[in-house]
């Protein structure tokens, strides 16, 4: 089945990869940078180039330039293992809010007869919620959001980084975006 067939999932019929596929991605000059703005709340903004593990194969996904803007709800779990850095490891759930092809003026949240970008939003948080709240929904077996993750003992391997940290600042990973920034939702 091609990528941009009609496929159905519980009443549902969407284009894309199918319910059930996988895949692993590699972001090697991430950059995650946050603020504290609250005693118990960080705002952060994270760019990197995402690659995937494999290649993928030939003929399949989307053209290049198409555009997602996806929404994420995660446990983020961390362990210190030195003066400047952290095991970490996210585990949660990603919904798409909209798509845009490159051929296309606007995002799929803006034409007709399609949901906007926020009222997208306030429904997955309000079946979150739902699921929160009632232990008999409980989470699926594909949605780590409900049920927190344990940390782990494995240590992240970090490659060297030369010379002791007096001999000034680490050198920080480049991070590249060229994708158009997702509006304000709230």
């Amino acid at each position: 089945m091609a990528y941009d067939d009609l496929k159905e999932f519980e009443g549902e019929t969407y284009a894309g990869m199918a319910v059930g596929g996988e895949h692993t991605w590699l972001y090697p000059n991430g950059l995650w940078r946050e603020t504290k703005v609250a005693p118990d709340r960080w705002d952060f903004d994270f760019s990197s180039i995402k690659e995937r593990e494999r290649s993928a194969p030939p003929g399949s996904g989307v053209p290049v330039g198409t555009q997602y803007h996806w929404y994420i709800l995660a446990h983020q779990r961390v362990r210190k293992i030195d003066a400047d850095s952290y095991t970490t490891m996210m585990s949660g759930v990603k919904y798409k809010i909209a798509h845009k092809r490159p051929h296309w003026r606007k995002w799929s949240s803006e034409y007709p007869e399609q949901p906007s970008e926020p009222e997208k939003l306030i429904e997955i948080l309000e079946e979150t919620l739902a699921r929160l709240r009632d232990p008999v929904l409980g989470a699926s077996p594909a949605s780590t959001i409900l049920r927190a993750p344990r940390p782990t003992e494995r240590v992240a391997v970090r490659p060297p980084r030369g010379p002791a940290s007096t001999e000034g600042p680490r050198p920080r990973p480049v991070a590249l975006a060229d994708a158009t920034p997702a509006p304000d939702l709230v």
